[in-house]
């Protein structure tokens, strides 16, 4: 593990480009029964992770597990996929300020909701002034080196503690694969909790 990134009990892995991780945000909170950190990673830096299909089934499997899951209606981005680099920046500094969760959330509501690409600008800063991160700082610190290597760092943290693909939930030493594997995620939890 890099130096300067402890290791919680659990963790949730994810990456805004992700629809799947869009479905195990919307979850995660309720779901498990303890809590675990939210931690952003680029899907690009796993071994294992695959760049989001944009096919017409791929998208009408998601839409019909957001329908099952109760979420608004999907609006897929344009385009779609999009790149993540910018508002996964943003997520790194929202973790560093006690935002992470609250972020992630505006954000990935923003692609996948509300049809917004997060590669844009905009549309960034429209999901971190709803959690009350103030534009300039946000902008501030894209641009930051520290900002970039923590990023870096933290993707480099989860492929060693063996993500390959998002969404992920490690708990202890046990990593969860994908959206649907968040009830063993929480069995799991509840084991080491005894």
């Amino acid at each position: 593990m890099p130096p300067g990134l402890s290791r919680p009990p659990a963790a949730f892995y994810f990456d805004l480009a992700s629809p799947e991780a869009y479905l195990a945000a919307e979850q995660v909170l309720h779901t498990l029964p303890g809590p675990a950190e939210w931690r952003g990673v680029l899907g690009s830096g796993l071994a294992g992770a695959a760049i989001p299909r944009a096919d017409e089934e791929f998208r009408a499997a998601i839409a019909r597990r957001a329908g099952k899951l109760e979420l608004q209606p999907l609006r897929w981005p344009d385009p779609f996929p999009f790149d993540s680099r910018l508002a996964m920046l943003v997520a790194t500094y929202a973790r560093s300020i006690g935002r992470a969760v609250p972020f992630a959330q505006a954000a990935f509501r923003q692609a996948y909701a509300g049809g917004r690409s997060l590669a844009e600008e905009d549309s960034v800063l429209i999901a971190a002034a709803a959690c009350e991160m103030h534009p300039a700082a946000v902008l501030r610190a894209t641009a930051m080196r520290s900002v970039a290597e923590a990023l870096e760092e933290a993707t480099a943290a989860a492929a060693a503690d063996g993500v390959r693909a998002l969404p992920a939930v490690r708990v202890g030493e046990l990593v969860f694969h994908g959206e649907r594997s968040l009830g063993e995620a929480a069995r799991a939890m509840r084991e080491a909790a005894r």
